[in-house]
């Protein structure tokens, strides 16, 4: 069942940096395109798809073999990262999640400082790297380990960086301040306090 649930993420995955990286990096492009926002990176994501799934068995193949304690830690971990995505989604709605304030005026996003934003500006992209780290280390999977990097660098340089960027035009002096007082989304101790 891990293997499955990693095949599926390792699928899926190619939708956030295809979906993320052009809403933020080109703002008013993606608001002028509103719900076409979506097909854009579908459109380029299912070749990909077709790519994984048609050399499935030799991504699920392709494995370390890891000890059971450490299968057993990446099992809680993967579980702690989805209770962090289903805690972060209930806080920003599923309107919020999906990117939907950030493509339509007509859908206003929330300034979310409670919960798990107290601690870090970005606790989805957190809760994704507790999951894909938790899956690598359950299955070992190469491909899940490739995964678990090409997230991490993609967030912490291009996609955290560009939606900094855009939600402090969205929400000016105030995310500004928030964003100099909590960190992105590893939760490191900064010196000042937000609220």
């Amino acid at each position: 069942m891990p293997d499955f649930i990693a095949l599926i993420i390792i699928a899926v995955w190619p939708v956030i940096p295809l979906f993320w990286i052009p809403v933020h990096g080109f703002p008013r492009v993606f608001r002028r395109l509103g719900l076409f926002s979506y097909v854009v990176p579908a459109v380029l994501w299912l070749p990909l798809a077709y790519v994984i799934f048609k050399n499935r068995h030799d991504i699920l193949s392709d494995k370390f073999q890891l000890p059971a304690l450490i299968r057993a830690c990446g099992a809680v971990l993967f579980l702690l990262g989805a209770a962090l995505q289903v805690w972060t989604a209930r806080l920003l709605s599923l309107r919020g999640i999906m990117g939907m304030p950030e493509i339509s005026d007509k859908i206003e996003g929330r300034f979310v400082t409670s919960g798990p934003f107290k601690v870090v500006r970005h606790p989805t992209y957190l809760s994704h790297t507790m999951m894909f780290l938790g899956l690598f280390l359950t299955t070992g999977l190469h491909a899940m380990g490739v995964v678990t990097v090409l997230d991490l660098l993609l967030i912490s340089v291009i996609v955290i960086p560009l939606e900094d960027r855009e939600l402090s035009a969205r929400f000016g002096r105030e995310y500004d301040e928030y964003k100099r007082n909590v960190s992105g989304f590893l939760p490191v101790k900064r010196t000042g306090k937000y609220r």
